[in-house]
């Protein structure tokens, strides 16, 4: 592992512009309909419960990544086919991160650009930043984040004053009681993005106050929590749910209704632009976790001779996929639905289990 540094507050930037990611754009948690809103606060309130599995392994190995502390729990060769799984998973996910970017890209503003252009360059420009290190890739988080939130404050205000806004969408409540809601937390908006934060057990030996962990973590869930619920509600009120359930990128859709004055409109750049740096944020780290479970499993001296090989494999990825942007969201509703349970849930539970047993009866033979 390089040695670096992240602050609270850095930690805190990038946990929060990955829980941006794409989720602030698509459809997220329209399986509920009117009720998107409150199955993200209640799949809000489940990742806090995640966390504390993620924060009881980390207590037990400050200074151990995800990979390390898995090999120290199943043993050398179980823990390394476990890692071995992760980096599998960190991998495919940082390549379709890349693919939703392009995808939308293409799709608003660079309609005859060829996607593959699009790729190279992306990730080009991420692996650039993680060869200099995660440091950097901090710092430029503190500066991202103030463009973000006033790109944020600007929509929500336009789209606020736009007079597009009804809230008989939203109504009534609980239209279809609560199993939509708990179904759609647990499956659909649970993992992403929160689940996915599992990727951050491989940057926590960095951070340079262990006892932050909890405050910047719970913090970070549950702002991007309460900043995903909003979006949701604020585009059913402009779109309604039908039209919610039919678009790919809804946020899009509803900025791309402001018409003040016919003076101020078309700011789709605004979406763009935001996805822009939280995808960005997000591709870099799960592409880094790769980097560091590379480095951590094949016990390399850093990662600097593998992020350009390795974001060519991201760039081969994000194009095999799927053949067209159709079957993509196919699998990303269906075929990621239950394995991802394996690695968010499943794996840590089991040795948050196996390490809680082994430290009790250690206790009771001395």
């Amino acid at each position: 592992m390089e040695k670096a540094k992240l602050s609270g507050l850095q930690l805190f930037v990038l946990m929060f512009m990955f829980n941006m990611g794409t989720s602030i754009v698509v459809s997220y948690g329209i399986s509920a309909k009117k009720d998107a809103w409150l199955a993200i606060l209640l799949s809000m309130c489940m990742a806090i419960i995640l966390f504390y599995i993620y924060y009881y392994l980390y207590r037990q190995f400050p200074n151990l990544p995800l990979t390390g502390y898995a090999r120290k729990i199943f043993g050398k060769y179980i823990g390394w086919i476990i890692g071995i799984l992760y980096l599998q998973y960190f991998l495919y996910i940082s390549a379709r991160q890349v693919r939703d970017f392009s995808e939308l890209l293409v799709s608003s503003t660079m309609t005859d650009t060829p996607i593959l252009a699009i790729h190279i360059s992306f990730v080009l420009v991420i692996c650039y930043v993680l060869y200099l290190g995660i440091e950097v890739l901090g710092r430029t988080g503190e500066v991202f984040i103030v463009i973000l939130l006033l790109f944020g404050a600007a929509a929500n205000f336009f789209v606020l004053v736009s007079g597009n806004i009804e809230i008989n969408h939203l109504r009534p409540f609980l239209e279809h009681g609560w199993k939509p809601i708990i179904s759609t937390a647990f499956y659909d908006t649970l993992h992403f993005p929160f689940g996915e934060m599992i990727v951050f057990t491989m940057l926590l030996p960095y951070l340079n106050k262990q006892k932050s962990v909890k405050k910047v973590w719970l913090s970070a869930v549950i702002f991007s929590g309460l900043v995903l619920s909003w979006t949701a509600a604020l585009n059913i009120t402009v779109l309604g749910v039908n039209v919610m359930e039919r678009a790919t990128f809804p946020t899009l859709t509803t900025i791309g209704k402001v018409n003040l004055l016919e003076f101020i409109q078309r700011l789709d750049a605004i979406v763009v632009f935001t996805m822009l740096m939280t995808v960005y944020f997000k591709a870099s780290l799960f592409l880094y976790a790769s980097l560091i479970g590379i480095v951590d499993l094949f016990n390399l001296k850093n990662h600097h001779r593998i992020v350009f090989p390795i974001g060519g494999i991201i760039v081969i990825s994000s194009m095999m996929i799927t053949p067209n942007f159709s079957e993509y969201m196919e699998e990303a509703k269906k075929g990621l639905r239950y394995p991802v349970f394996l690695f968010f849930i499943i794996f840590p539970f089991i040795m948050m289990t196996v390490t809680f047993l082994r430290n009790r009866f250690k206790h009771k033979a001395n």
